[in-house]
Order: structure tokens, then C-alpha cells, then sequence
């Protein structure tokens, strides 16, 4: 990664995050003014190939959620602080590459999406690779970038709702509950008056916008350890405890601590050959070691 910053890091794109918000607030503005437009914007491999390559971008426009107009600005505000912070954490090479590795991944996983349907739905694969297009969104990259901030900052206290303090690891884990359970309930979207099931669709949708979160997730630690490795290392940490744990002061003589006898006053006795600390009782008394 460094070799590769030092040649393309230039190229990176200062304030990414403040660009993606910029383009969502441009999809609420046009989903209130103009709502068919968005129609036209999102990520569908069946018409890109077809001519409509502008989607290959347009799809970034297209607002992960809807809601009022109060969560909506919670929600922009919510996500350009997390993207920001990364961004000055990282840098702004490795943000950009996982912002836009995250992009890549799901016009893949759409394009993948569509092959599968192909020999999954037969005849109907072109309606299925339509409708199915609507879960290749922004929605899973912001949660990608959720899920990095978690990792990157497991112990930094957020106010659920503005009032429940909470670390932002445990919220980590219930989004990743949430993918779990999305993940394996599929999807269904409505066709007119039919409701067809894009489960595969949805899946697909997720592995692929949130395989760069894996990478980060993996690539960040390194190297992987191996059992053994994880058992040294859960050793060591216990004997740094244990130490912790390890009294500063303690009487050559009777073996007494400040933990033991919080009365006592210790010393160390300078005629002895050696760091040797008595307690307040035997310091004169006992014999000095040469």
C-alpha cells in the first residue's frame, strides 16, 4: 500500500466524504422535485450494456434512505463526521481507495448479479436483472464505512438517540447482526401488481458493496494468526496482567507489600550490594547483604 501511495497518491481526492453528501443531498432534492428522474440514475448492468453507460456513476446520486427532511440531515450529517474522521485518521489515499474499491465491488457484484440470473431465471432474467438492480445502492456503503469507523474507533462513546451513551463497537455489532439477518431473509420488490423475490439479487448486493470492509477488516491486522500464535498471545497478555498486578514495594525480609500493609513505609537500604527494600520494621534491624 505504501509503494502504491507514493506513486498514485497525488491522484487522491481531498474531502471524498463531503463530495458523496453533496450527491446525496443532490438525489433527496431531485426525489422531492423530480422523482421518476432517480429512475434513470441507478446502478441496472441490464441497461448499461445496452447503451446507458452514464449509470456506471449516476447510481452514486441515488440517496441510500428515505425519510423526513429532519433524519434526512441527521442521517448526511451522521455519515460525513464518520467519513471525515477516517479520512484524517488514514489519510487521504487509503480513504479514497476504500471508498472507491467499495464502488468497484458492487458494479462487479451487479454485473455478476445479472450472469446469475441468466442461468437462474431463464427467460425471465431480464425483468429479475431489473428489479433486482434496486439493491445495488449507497446504502451498503455507508454502512461499510460504519463498520471501518467501529473497527478504527471500537471504543469511542456515541449518545444513541442523543440521550443513551453507547461504544461504537457494540453498535458495530448490532449493524453487523443486522446484515446478517437481511443477508439471509433475501428480498422481494414489486413488478406492477407482483411481488418477485431478488433474494439472490440481494445477497449478491451484499457481499459485493461490503467485500472491501472484509479486506480493510483482514488486511489491517496484517497477518493472520494462527492458533498457536493466538494462544502465545493470549499468554502474554495474561502475564502482563499478572504483572500489573505485581506489588511496587516489598520487604526482602518478611515479604510484606503496600497491598498486604498499606501502614507500612518502605525503603530500599543503600549499605546492601542490590536493590533491596525493607519494611519500615526491618530496615535497621536487619543483616546488609555485601
Amino acid at each position: 500500500m505504501n509503494k502504491f501511495e507514493k506513486r498514485f497518491g497525488r491522484y487522491a481526492i481531498p474531502n471524498l466524504t463531503t463530495i458523496l453528501i453533496a450527491c446525496y443531498a443532490l438525489g433527496y432534492i431531485l426525489q422531492m422535485v423530480l422523482p421518476n428522474a432517480l429512475n434513470y440514475l441507478t446502478l441496472n448492468p441490464y441497461l448499461i450494456v445496452r447503451g446507458q453507460v452514464w449509470r456506471l456513476l449516476t447510481w452514486i446520486v441515488v440517496p441510500p434512505s428515505t425519510g423526513n427532511l429532519l433524519s434526512t440531515l441527521l442521517m448526511l450529517y451522521f455519515y460525513w463526521s464518520l467519513g471525515t474522521t477516517l479520512e484524517r485518521t488514514w489519510g487521504t489515499y487509503r480513504y479514497n481507495v476504500y471508498i472507491f474499491s467499495g464502488m468497484l465491488f458492487t458494479v462487479l457484484g451487479a454485473f455478476a448479479a445479472m450472469g446469475a440470473s441468466y442461468f437462474v431465471y431463464g427467460d425471465a432474467w431480464s425483468l429479475m436483472t431489473q428489479a433486482g438492480s434496486l439493491f445495488f445502492s449507497t446504502y451498503y456503503i455507508n454502512m461499510s464505512i460504519f463498520l471501518a469507523f467501529a473497527v478504527t474507533f471500537p471504543n469511542m462513546q456515541v449518545l444513541l438517540m442523543f440521550i443513551i451513551p453507547i461504544k461504537v463497537k457494540w453498535m458495530g455489532v448490532v449493524y453487523g447482526v443486522l446484515i446478517l439477518y437481511e443477508f439471509l431473509q433475501g428480498g422481494s420488490v414489486y413488478v406492477g401488481n407482483y411481488l418477485l423475490d431478488c433474494s439472490l439479487f440481494a445477497r449478491i448486493a451484499i457481499v459485493s458493496s461490503l467485500l472491501n470492509f472484509v479486506v480493510f477488516y483482514f488486511t489491517s491486522r496484517r497477518v493472520l494468526l494462527s492458533p498457536k500464535q493466538m494462544h502465545r498471545r493470549a499468554e502474554f497478555k495474561r502475564e502482563v496482567r499478572q504483572a500489573q498486578k505485581i506489588s511496587r514495594h516489598k520487604c526482602a525480609i518478611c515479604g510484606q507489600t503496600e497491598e498486604t500493609n498499606p501502614e507500612l513505609e518502605f525503603r530500599f537500604c543503600s549499605k546492601c550490594n542490590g536493590n533491596y527494600e525493607y519494611c519500615q520494621e526491618h530496615l535497621f534491624t536487619h543483616q546488609h547483604v555485601q
